[in-house]
Parts: C-alpha cells; sequence; structure tokens
C-alpha cells in the first residue's frame, strides 16, 4: 500500500468569496435551518448533510467551508450554497476561486514510537514535546509547510497542508528522518 493510500483526509477548510456584501438576515431565512445570532457571532452558520459540510458566511460576502474530506465535496458544497442564494433571489458569484485554508490528515505508522528518543533525535528547533501538557509530539517540518503531531500509538496527524501531495511528502520526510536514527 503507497503513503497515499494510507494518509486519511479528516477535514478540508476553504475559502471564497461570494459577494462584495450579504445580508445575513435575508440569507438566514432563505437557507433553512441555518443559525445566525449576530449578538454571538459575526457569521451566518448553514450546515449541509449531503456532503456532510458545514460553511460559515460573513457579510463581507466571504464564506468558510469545513468539514469536506476531499475537495470535491468543497466545490459541492460552495455550488449547493450558491443554488440556494440564486433560488432566493440572492446575486453571488457563479464561479468564485476557492481557496484550501488547510488540510487535516492522518496517517498510521504502523508501530509504536518512542516520542521521547524521537525529540532528542529530530532537533529541538522543530520539535515540542512536553508529555505534560500534551500526549503528542509536535514536529514542525520546513517542506512542505506543516505541522506533524506524532503520538505514541504510531497515529500522524497532519495539519497546516495546502494540498494533499504535501501531507504525502511530509509523511515520506518524518518516516524518512526516524529510519536514519533507526527509530521505525
Amino acid at each position: 500500500m503507497s503513503e497515499r493510500e494510507r494518509i486519511t483526509v479528516e477535514n478540508i477548510v476553504a475559502s471564497t468569496s461570494l459577494a462584495e456584501h450579504l445580508d445575513l438576515s435575508r440569507i438566514a431565512l432563505a437557507l433553512e435551518g441555518s443559525e445566525y445570532e449576530p449578538e454571538q457571532f459575526p457569521g451566518l452558520i448553514y450546515r449541509l448533510q449531503e456532503p456532510k459540510t458545514a460553511v460559515l458566511i460573513f457579510r463581507s460576502g466571504k464564506v468558510n467551508c469545513t468539514g469536506a474530506k476531499n475537495l470535491e465535496n468543497v466545490k459541492r458544497t460552495i455550488d449547493i450554497i450558491i443554488k440556494k442564494l440564486k433560488d432566493a433571489g440572492i446575486e453571488v458569484y457563479d464561479k468564485p476561486d476557492i481557496i484550501v485554508q488547510n488540510i487535516v490528515a492522518v496517517y498510521d505508522l504502523g508501530e509504536e514510537l518512542n516520542l521521547t528518543d524521537i525529540a532528542m533525535s529530530l532537533g529541538l528547533e522543530n520539535v515540542e514535546y512536553e508529555p505534560e501538557q500534551f500526549p503528542g509530539l509536535v514536529y514542525r517540518v520546513e517542506e512542505p509547510k506543516v505541522v506533524l503531531l506524532l503520538f505514541g500509538s504510531g497515529k500522524v496527524v497532519c495539519t497546516g497542508a495546502k494540498e494533499e501531495s504535501e501531507i504525502e511528502q511530509a509523511v515520506i520526510h518524518v518516516k524518512t528522518e526516524l529510519q536514519k536514527v533507526g527509530l521505525i
């Protein structure tokens, strides 16, 4: 099984802009089940069941999509929102640019890790390990610029990636580093 096949994307956060300005009170009426309480949060929250995602819509026209496990579902979510808003007579852009802000993924190295030994060997400038504070080791990878959380179980969480290929690069990088020093 390749590295890519063993990586599970858990969440993609993406953003776009649907208009120069949006009337959130009007949108709250148009999107049944949406949550809009401006005194508590400045955006409108709308959850979809298929794909299982959520969007935050702001007056500025900016929209954040979260919860998708692939880029296709991000695009589907934005398309669904655009269609619902247009059907309600709200003017929005047809094909806005979507920018991936963060991809969170999980990878299993397949063996238990000694995080203390790893902390000593990976270099203090890129590692944070305080087991009294957090059970994982935080490893900041320079290229690609992502953060890996390594756990004693062998599970690795990758965050900060903008493309799925960056996750694969980071996993290969950490595996290579750990193999070099004989820790896996």
